[in-house]
């Protein structure tokens, strides 16, 4: 893609040096037309073809180095002297070199004469001091013309591509709000599941019969899990230290569901605490880790989580299959990575092996 710019780039940029040769070409003829007199002519189209040619090619020349010495100078204080950052100081400074390499293609100029005769002229007869003049500054205004058609060109091309780059940008920008409005409406579905609720309701109602103040515990971690999802659901980040306080509730509920069936190991370095993530990220990865797999007290499910030194944050859990496997539709994997989509430009990444599967995300500074 790249190499197909730069291509077209270079055919543009060749386009427009001979179309600008062209013009100067063309004005230099009508500039010395109306410079001088009838009787230059005659003599002009009086002589030899050879000289006539070597004239056409002479004058020529000349017009490809005022062209591609113009550009050279634009091109120099395009790079030093911005168009934008001083419109009034690069005017100038650009009609100043313009002028003075107006001069340096004339001194080039009377150098080819010299060497190649006046060839508009095969007795030649000195030139007056005005239509000296008129040279001078004809070439000096040829220069001056054909930096503003550059730099007209230029302008007109950075306007298109700047106009472009914003549309682009527009275009993006939809498809990130269209795209968090899912993301939000997506992670609000998983966050509620009626499965959750439904199993808690169901373990609540069991230890409010057989132990009241287990019960009353129970409903005080059910309380903090939805209070934290109603308050922080529609937050972009929030504090490792929050969420861990929230995983305390929710891993309450989990080990009063499930038993011994489900043991976790917790090494979160305390400098990490105040870095950032998608909130309710860690508890779409236990409920994943719970979902696809067995917990069975004589073989427990073991799920580890951890922060690394590159400033991540790891979920692993042993591979413990369901007898019956369940079809697999990654959403809550996909909400997460779509969250980091928005907000970092580091990935999250997942590695399954014979044994393990871990999701490793990045802390947010």
């Amino acid at each position: 893609m790249e190499t197909q710019e730069k291509t077209s780039l270079i055919k543009r940029s060749r386009l427009k040096s001979l179309l600008l040769v062209a013009f100067t070409f063309v004005v230099s003829y009508v500039t010395v037309f109306i410079i001088f007199p009838t009787s230059y002519w005659n003599r002009l189209f009086a002589m030899p073809t050879s000289k006539l040619v070597e004239d056409v090619l002479v004058n020529l020349l000349f017009c490809v180095g005022i062209v591609e010495l113009s550009l050279f100078i634009d091109r120099k204080l395009n790079k030093r002297m911005s168009w934008m950052a001083h419109p009034f100081r690069r005017l100038l400074v650009q009609m100043l070199f313009q002028i003075l390499g107006a001069l340096f293609a004339i001194v080039c100029l009377s150098s080819l004469y010299l060497v190649f005769g006046n060839v508009a002229n095969p007795q030649p007869s000195p030139v007056g001091l005005r239509e000296g003049l008129y040279v001078v500054i004809s070439i000096i205004l040829w220069a001056l013309m054909v930096s503003t058609l550059n730099t007209g060109y230029f302008l007109l091309y950075n306007w298109k591509t700047a106009t472009l780059k914003a549309a682009e940008y527009e275009i993006k920008a939809a498809q990130h709000k269209q795209l968090a409005s899912e993301i939000e409406l997506q992670a609000l579905k998983l966050q509620l599941d009626p499965h959750f609720v439904f199993n808690n309701l169901s373990v609540l109602s069991e230890l409010l019969l057989k132990d009241p103040q287990l019960g009353y515990e129970y409903t005080e971690n059910f309380t903090k899990v939805y209070r934290y999802l109603l308050v922080n659901s529609k937050k972009k980040l929030i504090s490792l230290a929050d969420e861990l306080k929230f995983l305390d509730a929710y891993l309450f509920l989990i080990r009063h569901r499930m038993g011994g069936g489900c043991i976790f190991t917790i090494a979160i370095d305390d400098s990490k605490l105040g870095m950032m993530l998608p909130p309710v990220t860690l508890q779409l990865f236990i409920e994943n880790a719970v979902k696809y797999n067995r917990t069975e007290e004589e073989n427990p499910l073991a799920i580890h989580i951890y922060s690394t030194a590159d400033d991540a944050l790891v979920v692993s859990n042993t591979l413990l299959p369901l007898v019956k496997k369940m079809e697999s539709t990654g959403i809550g994997l996909q909400n997460i990575i779509d969250r980091y989509a928005l907000l970092s430009d580091r990935k999250p990444s997942v590695v399954q092996t014979d044994d393990t599967f871990t999701v490793k995300v990045p802390l947010i500074s």
